[in-house]
């Protein structure tokens, strides 16, 4: 059994930061890849940013430059530095874990970018 739980979401002003992390535990031999992922009301869940094992991170045009993802492969956890944030970054956040040959979601963590 996996489990991935996500922390740190909250309520911003646009401008603003929030860090966001993410642990997953159990039964995990090695991890490949995580990634965060959101969903916003009415759209479809979209990748944010993600981070392979070997440590190259990709990010989606809406988050280049703002945000910064990192893994400590150790402790098996993630992490999502979000600066310069905007009212269209508000959604539920979702942290993504790739063990093969299965992959695992968290509960997702609400963050709201509001004045």
């Amino acid at each position: 059994q996996v489990q991935v739980v996500e922390s740190g979401g909250g309520l911003v002003q646009p401008g603003g930061s929030l860090r966001l992390s993410c642990t997953a535990s159990g039964s995990i031999s090695s991890i490949n890849a995580m990634g965060w992922y959101r969903q916003a009301p009415g759209k479809q869940r979209e990748l944010v940013a993600a981070i392979g094992s070997g440590g190259r991170p990709t990010y989606a045009d809406s988050v280049k430059g703002r945000f910064t993802i990192s893994r400590d492969n150790a402790k098996n956890t993630l992490n999502l530095e979000m600066n310069s944030l905007k009212p269209e970054d508000t959604a539920v956040y979702y942290c993504y874990t790739v063990a093969l040959p299965s992959h695992y979601w968290g509960q997702g963590t609400q963050v709201t970018v509001s004045s």
